[in-house]
């Protein structure tokens, strides 16, 4: 009997050549046509290698051979019924839809993928590359999942349905010409709801979805750039009440409108997602080219989208706008080079926004206003014209470990009463401020890395506020923390450090409570506070700086209180020009400079602060100060303990000054401080020196077991003294005046001994030169001298620096002309910034 019927009645777009057809069903021909082919059926007890499934029994069929195992010829049973034809029918197009080539040619012919579309459960699909399936069949697989849907192809349906034998076994298939005729069909309960939409451009369509439809784009390659359907009257999709299962995915979603200003086109979206229902919308490109309004707008209670994987980009609007207590998630999105802002969030919207690229916007990033909320989680928010993310009008949104950067303003802008959280964030590379808070606005920005601004990293200005904990800021343009203008935020637990500038900045009535932060290796001051600003800082760690610890100038306030100021190039305090901190409990160690500077008129109460191994003075006074010292242990210093020149004064009161290196006070050049119940003892020189047309109130001070002695009055002198108590000094001065011995010997260069000292003309010494009484006796004998006075000096005949050598000093030191004084503060250059 001759099958070759069966070849023909394989529907025409099936039969992609006759070569495909015998390599498909296993045949090898031994002459002849089509019509010579004969397929060979296997028994119930056939070879197992067969590709042919079991048929009832069959008598054996003459010169043809199975070419999969070669040994089924001519002992299979024939049926004589005519359910022979059918049954073989239904092997032979079984096993054409089975073969690799043949299944992948069919599968496109119906779904036009290119690679199979997963659907495994409701909202999900997903493409694959087949050889990473892990099943043997994909192309089986996905069309199991996807073939009871309808499908959209414009032109298609008339032909598919006047061509039944061409399109047999498609009979569960449908085809509309236009998505409203489908989404009619799902009404009527045509079928289940799942809409294929094939390639074409699909132009102003009614679609509003109130039922939770399945629509999904069928095109091959890249699916999205060849489904597109495009409005230019309303909005393009619209989700009303029902649609909270729906799915929408796959495709190019447009507003296009001709007038595209029109303001009634405020109200018209690409996507439009309305109150009390969920569609997923899923790798879609979505785009608007009208000025107002915006791309995809979500409004509403109960408006709770999942929008994943699209591209909201190049709109001339807002990109994404959700509203009106409007939720949803939408995650692994990008969005980019929109007018507007790339996202809005207002009124109570709070939305879950995870994973999103959000860059090039010609406007702001993210903008939450109007009590709006949202949790933004990883996302990626970079060079945007305005701020990556911006807080405004009581929004309160919670930013958590996303990467805000390369903004062409600032990172993160909160202003007129904003609120949120900023949590782990990395904010970077911003061409101003990191963070702006402004204007009664409260944010907490709290274990964020915020570096390399090209201006500031954190910048509070304007009645600001906000908790700034744990954040990791460096290498900064600007201050890595500025706060101005009745600003009063809350700054702890934060590193600072490593800035081109300083640490942080307090100006302009600045306030705020900062404590327990560490401010280091910051190129100029650690801390400045200036101008009528008055913050309180507390346990802090300011340290190896390369200029000042804590910098107070031009009535500069506040409270500075146990913290550890360490290792900076300058002073660890200086305080000037009408500044009156309070400065109490802190340990100030380790600087290249001195510990506490107050000059130009600084006040300031310094109370019980531990001031020690300084390399000069643990506490200057100069030009006009008047600060007061209570309670401070002052030690330990490589220079002297408290040093008061140049009309410096100040009230010194119940401090202990010991093991300094120089004098423990030091007095000059026409300054009148009071000192009162201090203990000036251990010294390595003397308790006191008073010179230089200095005067100083000496009251109840106990001075004891100083190297050099108690108490040095220079020549015209005049102190006030009462209930002293000088007792117990080494008195090594007098002791080598008594024995003869050069000065030089226990001053070398580094001190300064006060003792009457003499200039030899014979030797032609000059004014910087002078010479210890047992020198002019002995190495001068017979010269013509001079007496100067009784003043601060060490010997230069001993120091060998005079054309005779000292017979007293031994071997020469050379003097290196140290100078006792401070080197210049640097002035700040921020306020030409701001």
């Amino acid at each position: 009997m001759n099958l070759a019927f069966l070849f023909e009645e394989v529907p025409s777009d099936l039969q992609e050549s006759r070569e495909e057809i015998r390599s498909v069903f296993g045949l090898q021909q031994r002459g002849g046509s089509v019509s010579g082919f004969r397929p060979v059926i296997k028994g119930m007890h056939g070879c197992h290698g067969c590709p042919i499934q079991p048929l009832p029994p069959l008598t054996p069929i003459r010169g043809v051979t199975c070419s999969v195992c070669h040994s089924c010829q001519g002992n299979q049973p024939l049926m004589t019924s005519l359910d022979l034809y059918s049954s073989v029918f239904v092997r032979v197009t079984d096993l054409y839809s089975s073969h690799p080539v043949c299944r992948k040619r069919l599968y496109m012919e119906v779904f036009e993928y290119t690679r199979p579309m997963m659907h495994p459960e409701s909202g999900k699909f997903y493409q694959i590359n087949p050889e990473e399936y892990e099943q043997p069949n994909p192309w089986k697989d996905s069309f199991q999942q996807l073939y009871k849907g309808a499908h959209v192809k414009p032109g298609f349906a008339e032909h598919f349905y006047s061509n039944p034998a061409r399109y047999k076994g498609r009979e569960n298939m449908l085809y509309y010409d236009t998505i409203e005729d489908a989404l009619g069909g799902v009404q009527e309960a045509h079928f289940d709801g799942l809409i294929f939409v094939h390639s074409g451009i699909y132009t102003d369509e009614w679609i509003y979805i109130e039922s939770p439809i399945t629509m999904i784009g069928a095109a091959p390659g890249k699916v999205a750039d060849k489904v597109i359907i495009e409005n230019t009257r309303d909005s393009t999709f619209v989700f009303m009440e029902g649609s909270e299962d729906a799915y929408v995915g796959y495709m190019t979603i447009k507003f296009n409108p001709d007038d595209k200003s029109a303001q009634h086109h405020n109200a018209h979206h690409c996507l439009e997602i309305t109150v009390n229902c969920s569609p997923i919308i899923d790798h879609c490109i979505i785009r608007s080219t009208c000025t107002v309004g915006s791309a995809v707008c979500v409004s509403g209670q109960g408006a709770s989208p999942t929008i994943k994987h699209c591209n909201i980009s190049d709109c001339e609007n807002v990109g994404l706008y959700i509203t009106d207590h409007a939720q949803g998630i939408y995650e692994d999105n990008e969005i980019s080079n929109n007018a507007l802002a790339g996202i809005w969030v207002k009124n109570h919207g709070n939305p879950i926004i995870r994973r999103n690229h959000i860059h090039h916007g010609r406007d702001v990033g993210v903008f939450t206003f109007d009590h709006g909320m949202g949790y933004f989680e990883s996302c990626s928010i970079h060079r945007n014209r305005i701020a990556g993310f911006e807080v405004k009008a009581y929004a309160n949104p919670t930013v958590v470990r996303c990467e805000i950067h390369h903004g062409q303003t600032g990172g993160i802008y909160v202003h007129e009463k904003g609120r949120g959280q900023f949590i782990e964030n990395k904010i970077y590379a911003n061409n101003f401020a990191g963070v702006w808070i402004t204007s009664n606005s409260d944010p907490t920005i709290r274990g964020n890395a915020i570096f390399n601004g090209n201006q500031g990293g954190v910048y509070i200005f304007g009645d600001g506020r906000g908790l700034i904990e744990g954040n990791d800021i460096y290498g900064n343009a600007l201050a890595g923390i500025q706060i101005r203008t009745n600003s009063c935020p809350i700054v702890r637990h934060n590193k600072i450090h490593d800035g081109q500038h300083g640490g942080i900045y307090v100006h302009e009535k600045g306030q705020g409570v900062i404590e327990e932060n560490e401010v280091y290796s910051n190129t100029l001051a650690g801390v400045w506070v200036t101008t009528g600003s008055t913050p309180v800082l507390r346990r802090n760690r300011i340290h190896s700086g390369k200029q000042v610890g804590v910098y107070f100038y031009d009535n500069g306030h506040g409270v500075l209180e146990d913290n550890d100021i360490y290792n900076h190039m300058y002073s660890g305090v200086q305080i000037r020009t009408g500044s009156n901190p309070k400065i109490r409990r802190n340990k100030i160690w380790g600087g290249q400079n001195g510990g506490i500077l107050v000059y130009n008129s600084g006040l300031g109460f310094i109370e019980d602060n531990e001031i020690f191994d300084n390399a000069m003075a643990g506490v200057w006074i100069k030009t006009d100060s008047n600060p007061t010292l209570r309670r401070n242990k002052i030690h330990d210093g490589r220079d002297g303990g408290i040093c008061i020149f140049n009309g410096g004064r100040g009230l010194l009161e119940e401090n202990d000054i010991f093991r300094n290196a120089q004098a423990g006070v030091l007095i000059s050049t026409n300054s009148h401080p009071v000192l009162r119940k201090n203990r000036i003892f251990d010294g390595f020189a003397a308790g006191i020196e008073i010179t230089n047309h200095a005067t100083a109130t000496l009251e109840g001070n106990q001075i004891f077991n100083n190297r050099f002695g108690g108490l040095f009055l220079a020549s015209g002198v005049n102190v006030t003294m009462k209930d002293n108590k000088i007792m117990n000094n080494q008195d090594a001065i007098e002791k080598a005046v008594s024995r003869g011995q050069c000065l030089y010997k226990i001053s070398s260069y580094t001190s300064y001994p006060m003792h009457d000292f003499y200039r030899c003309h014979t030797c032609n010494t000059t004014d910087r030169n002078a010479i210890c009484v047992n020198c002019i006796k002995k190495c001068h004998q017979g010269h013509d001298v001079e007496f100067i006075r009784h003043d601060r000096f060490f010997c230069d005949c001993g120091a060998g620096t005079l054309s005779n050598p000292c017979t007293l000093a031994g071997e020469p030191t050379h003097d290196t002309d140290t100078l006792y004084d401070s080197a210049p503060p640097i002035e700040s250059n921020t306020l030409q910034h701001n």
